[in-house]
């Protein structure tokens, strides 16, 4: 038991230390590169570096070399399949790196973006799932996970065939274009997807059996190691913003651990908000800006009145809501769904 939780804890560790490293090297060199983001929700606009999410990609797929390199090596037996993790890895370095092509289109001048006036231009909407398909072609590749799925309030669905070739590749273009969707706000996309994190975490340790199991906890550990090292850069008076490489990674990620630990049903109940945001976007065909106008009390009004496109505009219309307030809020919503995926699970109902 302690050699293999030695096997989690230590690629864990080197995950932190490697993401921490990383950005703290990006937040001077990308800024310098000219890849950065606008921050609007401050008294000033003010720019700042963009794309963190190579760090914490890079962050994840080194722990996922470390295991590899402990059994290669003979420090322990290893219990993952080194081709799945490294398809794993090559997953998210794939999907991190359309986010980065994303997060690079910056402008000199502002050009109209949804419905707001930005620097960063970004791919067009049809180009982002098109291109993170390409995220998916390794887990493909390897037949990922098991074709039998518990669906929540339905019950076991066999999609054989149909998993690796359609399930799977639906799942990382709609998880992570979800994940993209829902940000703007410091501390918002990296809080909520470290609560998402943890969710997975403790489900693997407890419920996790076998290989699948282990699966979930060795990858939901380097995904909330890695989160964790980045959040101290984004939240209040951030210094890098995630970009799309970050939503990409950990969407690709998150993914991941479900198919690879089994447990998708719970996944899909821990990515309820997410859900809910992509019908909220589509209800405007994704032209909407998630962001408030900001008051001279700091608060933020919502950009369309009571009309509600976002969860970020649920949360303006609660109350005179700060940025703050808005990442609070919303991780606090995540929390909720965390909680009542585990209920269901307690119920029997997963």
């Amino acid at each position: 038991m302690y050699r293999t939780f030695q096997t989690i804890l230590v690629p864990g560790l080197i995950v932190f230390l490697v993401t921490l490293a990383a950005t703290q090297f990006l937040v001077t060199y990308l800024y310098n590169a000219g890849i950065i983001a606008e921050d609007r929700n401050k008294g000033k606009i003010k720019r700042i570096a963009s794309s963190g999410g190579l760090a914490v990609a890079s962050g994840i797929v080194f722990g996922i070399l470390a295991y590899t390199s402990g059994g290669s090596f003979n420090v322990f037996a290893p219990v993952l399949s080194v081709s799945y993790l490294l398809a794993i890895a090559l997953s998210i370095i794939l999907i991190a790196l359309v986010g980065f092509l994303d997060d690079i289109n910056v402008q000199r001048e502002r050009v109209k973006t949804t419905d707001m006036m930005d620097i960063r231009l970004g791919l067009k909407q049809w180009q982002k799932p098109l291109l993170t398909l390409i995220g998916a072609l390794p887990l493909m590749a390897i037949n990922a996970g098991i074709s039998t799925v518990t669906v929540p309030f339905i019950g076991t669905v066999d999609f054989g065939i149909l998993y690796p070739l359609l399930i799977l590749p639906i799942a990382i273009i709609f998880v992570s274009n979800a994940v993209n969707l829902l940000g703007g706000f410091d501390g918002l996309q990296p809080g909520m997807t470290l609560i998402a994190g943890i969710g997975m975490l403790v489900y693997s340790v407890i419920f996790g059996t076998g290989t699948s199991g282990y699966y979930g906890a060795f990858l939901s550990t380097l995904l909330v190691a890695s989160v964790l090292a980045f959040l101290p850069f984004n939240v209040r008076n951030a210094r890098i913003i995630p970009g799309d490489s970050f939503t990409y990674a950990v969407g690709a990620t998150l993914v991941a651990i479900m198919v690879m630990g089994n447990a998708e049903a719970f996944g899909i109940i821990v990515f309820i908000p997410w859900i809910i945001e992509f019908f909220l976007h589509l209800r405007r065909k994704f032209q909407v800006t998630d962001l408030g106008i900001r008051q001279n009390d700091g608060t933020l009004k919502p950009p369309y009145g009571r009309s509600i496109y976002s969860l970020t505009h649920m949360v303006m219309n609660l109350k005179k809501a700060t940025e703050r307030d808005v990442t609070v809020y919303l991780c606090a919503f995540e929390a909720m769904f965390v909680i009542l995926a585990f209920l269901l699970k307690l119920a029997g109902l997963l």
